[in-house]
């Protein structure tokens, strides 16, 4: 994967390919400071969309005419640019689905067939709720334990408790590679082979990570990654599971139907080869070519300027934030990608994110506020909820700037 600079990196360039940027919001210019909740899109994914329905459109993998065989090899060209994109060995290790949260509900449900009465499975304190509910109907289903790890007044998890943890019962282990509410970083790679030298699985939840960091599936030597297109410049409703093919191969259909077979009769059914026997039914397929799409415009931007400027964005914002009197960052990690959550207080005690968010918005400005569906999260900070400011790498210094003068304005109104 090609993850070097681009040369022609320059902020304001690359604003003019997101053409919703320069929407008004109340009359006011548009900031947009909530990526981690969904990303916006470049011209040049919409215009691969615009042009599937206007040139191509027709259902793949079942028709030898010419539009079906043109949808075929676009969707089979964006599956080849993911393997790359993550590094997989190989393209049938790449399975599309609606995204994230489908991808952990297939392999706890798929792979989760094998685990029995007494086995443990280790998540964090600080995992989404799509990382933590399908887990505990895999344990309710099956006897299973789930463990978690905890996490310390910084928002880092606490290693030892992890290594702790871990035992010959432990037999998954499912985790954040970035905090979607704190921005931590966690330590993937040391992670999975501590869970390697017990025999569990690793299922990482890559959501946060894939469009600010490079990301090698194989380096990391990851069982499971899964991540949703919609965070990374792509369509809504399509996301990425990679499993290992060793694994991949003797885990049963998480949906029965057509595609993911290779044989059906009244009294038996063979199954098609990975990746095709995890996907049943008619693919979303403008979003897989629109994936590819915004992989490929990820590619030529260059992640490591991406991570770079991103970590300028977090810094000057860090530091201009806490520039307010009253206001406390909700996750201090060492190692952070751009997210930052906050809470802001006037003298009379904390002003509740959504009031905080109503306010922002009328000054045409986007951050997400409430529990991030991370409500164990909260609850380990005491918090109900908390303002969140995530970045991209078209955002800007200025707007920054924005968010912290509109902060001040929501204080003098609270006071």
């Amino acid at each position: 994967m090609n993850t070097a600079p681009s040369l022609d990196f320059d902020v304001q360039t690359l604003r003019a390919d997101f053409p919703i940027l320069s929407e008004r919001v109340h009359g006011k210019p548009l900031v947009y400071l909530d990526n981690g909740n969904t990303s916006q899109k470049p011209r040049q994914v919409i215009e691969t969309i615009d042009h599937y329905y206007r040139a191509m459109n027709s259902n793949v993998h079942r028709g030898n005419h010419f539009l079906s065989q043109q949808a075929t090899t676009a969707l089979e060209a964006a599956r080849r640019t993911t393997q790359a994109f993550i590094n997989a060995a190989e393209d049938r290790e790449i399975i599309f689905v609606r995204g994230t949260t489908e991808a952990i509900n297939l392999v706890a449900t798929s792979f989760g067939d094998g685990i029995q009465k007494g086995d443990e499975i280790l998540i964090s304190g600080m995992e989404h709720h799509s990382n933590i509910v399908p887990w505990q109907m895999l344990c309710a289903r099956k006897g299973a334990e789930l463990r978690v790890v905890p996490i310390d007044d910084n928002g880092e998890l606490i290693m030892e408790e992890y290594e702790n943890l871990l035992s010959d019962r432990t037999k998954i282990v499912a985790i954040t590679h970035i905090s979607n509410t704190l921005g931590t970083v966690n330590p993937v790679k040391r992670i999975i082979e501590l869970a390697h030298e017990h025999g569990a699985v690793v299922i990482v939840d890559g959501a946060q990570s894939v469009p600010h960091t490079s990301v090698d599936v194989q380096a990391l030597d990851a069982d499971f990654y899964v991540f949703s297109g919609h965070k990374i410049f792509a369509p809504t409703g399509i996301g990425v599971l990679y499993g290992k093919a060793a694994l991949l191969e003797t885990m049963p259909p998480y949906h029965g139907g057509g595609a993911m077979i290779s044989s059906v009769t009244f009294e038996k059914t063979t199954y098609n080869d990975i990746p095709f026997k995890f996907e049943a039914g008619t693919p979303h397929v403008e979003g897989i070519i629109g994936l590819g799409a915004a992989l490929e415009y990820v590619r030529g931007v260059g992640l490591d300027a991406i991570a770079e400027y991103e970590q300028e964005l977090l810094n000057y914002g860090t530091e201009a934030l806490l520039g307010i009197d009253g206001l406390r960052i909700i996750g201090t990690a060492r190692e952070k990608a751009s997210v930052i959550s906050f809470m802001l207080r006037n003298p009379d005690g904390d002003i509740h994110p959504h009031d905080v968010g109503t306010i922002l918005d009328n000054d045409g400005i986007a951050i997400r506020t409430g529990h991030h569906c991370t409500q164990p999260l909260m609850k380990r900070f005491g918090v109900p909820a908390t303002c969140r400011a995530s970045f991209a790498f078209y955002n800007t210094k200025d707007e920054i700037d924005v968010l912290v003068h509109s902060l001040r304005k929501v204080q003098k109104m609270f006071a």
